[in-house]
Parts: structure tokens; sequence; C-alpha cells
């Protein structure tokens, strides 16, 4: 499978002050790791589940304002600064610009043309069983689910779609809410394409695996952050649930039902 196209990295930019604490939300609620990763001149922590690196933990940066504590979607590319090119060229913006990371690969940080934040990376070769493991729907603690909340959610999917080969799948009709269009990579279902709903802005949003949803809740209250929705079932025999973090972080959890 390319990795072209498929979440390959999960960053949660959170509170000044407050990484220790998210670090620790995280590793109660998805069994995470959470260590420093030793880089210098810059505080970032990295989180593994299973012994797969999974996500990144930074401070917000000063230079991006009053951003809330959220957390990134990093798609993988094969030519960062051509995919940053098209980006430009379907009426995206372009945050932060193609920047190398020492042993890691080329990023940079993007919106789409209704706003929802998203990032890519050119990832270097990583030696078998190192990197590239962060989304997997088998496995708990990992990505299993990429939520895109749109003002245009036509025009959302034919943007992604045109930069990584996207394909629609199912369409769940919502009622008032519209469709839930389901899209593809490599004939896998990844995520879904849906309106804004309750949401004041359009952003993604990342749901992890988790072994069972009922005990996963439990942690999030234990730990301090605040279930918004859910336990929901959806199909497939799932369960999902909607929170975000003591900073205030939007993320979902999804697993099954009565198996703790």
């Amino acid at each position: 499978m390319t990795h072209h196209g498929l979440p390959v990295w999960y960053e949660l930019s959170t509170s000044k002050g407050a990484l220790a604490d998210a670090g620790a939300f995280y590793a109660r609620v998805l069994d995470w790791s959470v260590n420093d990763a030793g880089m210098e001149g810059f505080t970032y922590h990295l989180a593994t589940a299973g012994g797969d690196m999974v996500a990144g933990l930074m401070e917000i940066p000063d230079f991006v304002g009053q951003m809330p504590p959220a957390w990134l979607t990093y798609f993988g590319v094969t030519d960062a600064d051509r995919v940053a090119d098209q980006i430009l060229a379907a009426g995206g913006t372009i945050h932060r610009p193609p920047t190398d990371i020492p042993g890691t690969g080329r990023f940079a940080v993007a919106a789409d043309p209704q706003g929802a934040g998203f990032g890519i990376l050119q990832p270097l070769p990583m030696p078998e069983g190192q990197g590239g493991n962060a989304f997997d729907q088998s496995r708990p603690g990992h990505g299993n689910w990429n939520e895109l909340n749109s003002t245009d959610p036509d025009a959302g999917f034919d943007f992604y779609s045109t930069l990584f080969g996207w394909q629609k799948s199912q369409a769940m009709d919502m009622g008032e809410m519209g469709t839930y269009q389901l899209f593809s990579h490599d004939g896998a279902d990844i995520g879904a394409v849906m309106g804004l709903g309750d949401s004041p802005v359009p952003h993604w949003l990342t749901y992890f695996g988790v072994t069972d949803i009922d005990s996963a809740i439990r942690r999030l209250d234990e730990a301090g952050g605040k279930l918004h929705h859910g336990p929901i079932q959806v199909p497939g025999d799932a369960w999902i649930a909607v929170a975000t973090d003591p900073q205030g972080a939007w993320f979902a959890m999804v697993g099954p039902r009565g198996t703790a």
C-alpha cells in the first residue's frame, strides 16, 4: 500500500505549560507510552502504542497566535513541494511551507479551501518496523478513522481526492445532518466527509482505536476529559465517542463494546 494520501502522523498542539499533563491524559485514556523525543532546542514528545510511534505532542508555538489546543492530521505524500504547489493552485492555504525535519522527512502545514487544517509529510525511508504505522485500523491506540467536517463537503472531497487520489465509497443519509460520505484509499475505507454539524469551524476529527469503548470513556472521565457525544453505535459493530481532553482539544475514540 502506498503512503501517498494515507494518514501517517497525528500531532497535538496543547496549551503552554500543559504538555506533561496532556501526555499523561492520553497515556491513561489510550494506553500510550509518552516520552521526550530529545530534540535539541525544541520540546517534542512522542507517543507509542504497541511498539509503533503513533503521535507527537508539543506546546502551541508562539507564531500561531491564538490557536486553541487541537489535533492535526498529516497525510503522506511522495513530493511535499509538488503537493504544496497543488494545494495553492486548488485554492488552499499553506501556513508553513515545506520544511525538512532531520531524520524524519519534509513536511508542510496547510488548510483546504474551506479552512480545515491538515499537514503533509514526505517521510524519509524508515527501517522495517519503524515509522509509518500511526494509522492502523486493526490496532488499539492507533489512528482508526479520519473525519472531515466542512462547510462544503462536496468541494472538500474534490480537493482532497485531487491531491491524494481518494475515491468515494458508501454514502450514508443522516437526515438533517446531510450525507456522510465515506472515502477510500487503495480500496480501504479510511474516513468520511460530512457537513459542519454543530462545529463552529471546518476541521478534521481524529478517531483513535480502543479495545472497549465503555472502559475508554471511564478512563476519559477519570483523567479529566469531557464526553460530548456517545457512545453511539456505527456500522460494523463498533461504537464511537467524541470528546475533548482537559485542555480542550477535540478527538474521538472507536471500538467494540462490552469486551473489557
